[in-house]
């Protein structure tokens, strides 16, 4: 009976309302159609609130990735000098697509578990002025870092250079406000805090960053946003709309105005606190130290000699259907990831909770059943701000 059954607490794919899912079920429009372009623009519209924009809103049908790509392939030549701050494997990924175009790519790494610095962004473009674009990402979904992208963003406005950030595990699940804090190029993508299907990303842009992108003479074809921006004028997109996806974001739209961005953030801050609470109840050492650093949208946890992680996710996936993530590449083994995002309540992260005490207990890792729960709950019910 419970074949399908489960508890998707992962950073992403993410679980789906059933107001979305059944947005998503309504009957297929062809794409060049007038009712799918009223459907298109709408959301393309809805979508500036999350953002806090008022620039144009870019739908496309590709993969968060691919959107990280489209900043590049519109921004970057082939020897432009660009900043890359890497925090763990997302920034690492923008050194890599970076360097497949050809970039003079410059990084600041910084140790993982902690966030980048904003005063060492400022030295390093005080020393290179000639320095195009920085690349930095919300939340480094990879440790649970939560980057300082409005101080990065100070940092950068009064420079030549424009800032791109990666908030596609971020937007919505954490405050965004591109044009007060002045981002340039900013992304996210449907599978993360939107609470949809894979397949989908959304860029928005500022003036500043159109300016480059008017100039730049790199080839590109299916990412190009200029093609992008001519069609959404015309209210359609350049190549064919992901249709169903459309249909449910903009009903995932409806769904975050109705509930208001700040009791958004205020819901994903909570389910946090109630998750960090309970680690810590629970004796199990958080990656990331640093309240004010660690993400709204995933908590990472340490494995030690006597908790081995990979056990830990095969008990909590098999035995008590719940998914939670592992490390990835030098991560891989040494911590799991529980995934607060999106289509979440307090009472789904107890019910988390609950089994990974079991699961704690199954492993033989020595805690006492109920003290992660009653912590959590704890800080639930002090909250306010919850009815």
């Amino acid at each position: 009976m419970f074949k399908e059954y489960q508890h998707l607490r992962i950073p992403g794919p993410t679980p789906i309302s059933p107001e979305v899912q059944r947005a998503m079920n309504r009957t297929i429009l062809g794409h060049r159609s007038g009712a799918f372009s009223k459907i298109l623009t709408e959301a393309s519209e809805k979508s500036k609130y999350i953002f806090q924009t008022k620039q144009e809103v870019f739908i496309l049908a590709s993969t968060g990735t691919g959107a990280l790509e489209m900043t590049v392939a519109n921004v970057v030549q082939p020897k432009d000098k660009v900043l890359v701050v890497v925090t763990g494997v997302f920034g690492e990924r923008f050194v890599k697509i970076t360097k497949a175009y050809g970039a003079n790519v410059m990084t600041l790494n910084f140790n993982a578990g902690t966030a980048a610095q904003p005063e060492d962004i400022k030295n390093v473009l005080e020393k290179n002025p000639d320095i195009k674009a920085v690349f930095v990402t919300h939340c480094e979904t990879s440790t649970a870092v939560a980057n300082p992208v409005e101080k990065i963003a100070e940092v950068v406005k009064d420079t030549n250079a424009i800032l791109i950030v990666d908030s596609v595990s971020a937007l919505v699940g954490m405050e965004l406000k591109m044009d007060e804090w002045g981002i340039d190029i900013a992304v996210t993508a449907s599978h993360k805090a939107l609470g949809l299907p894979p397949g989908l990303a959304l860029i928005a842009v500022s003036d500043k960053a159109w300016k480059m992108i008017e100039e730049h003479q790199g080839p590109k074809f299916y990412f190009d946003l200029m093609a992008y921006r001519k069609k959404l004028k015309q209210n359609t997109t350049p190549y064919t709309g992901p249709v169903s996806l459309v249909y449910g974001l903009s009903k995932s739209l409806d769904l975050i105005q109705e509930e208001g961005l700040e009791n958004v953030f205020h819901r994903h801050r909570l389910i946090r606190d109630m998750v960090r609470a309970a680690a810590g109840a629970l004796h199990l050492e958080l990656w990331v130290q640093d309240e004010e650093a660690a993400s709204c949208t995933v908590t990472s946890i340490k494995g030690n000699d006597q908790l081995d992680t990979e056990e830990l996710r095969r008990v909590l996936r098999e035995d008590y259907k719940v998914e939670v993530a592992g490390g990835q590449n030098d991560f891989k083994g040494k911590i799991f990831r529980i995934g607060h995002l999106g289509y979440v309540h307090p009472l789904d992260i107890l019910t988390t909770i609950s089994a990974l005490e079991m699961a704690l207990k199954q492993v033989g890792y020595p805690i006492e059943l109920g003290a992660g729960m009653k912590a959590a709950e704890e800080v639930y019910c002090n909250d306010k701000n919850i009815g």
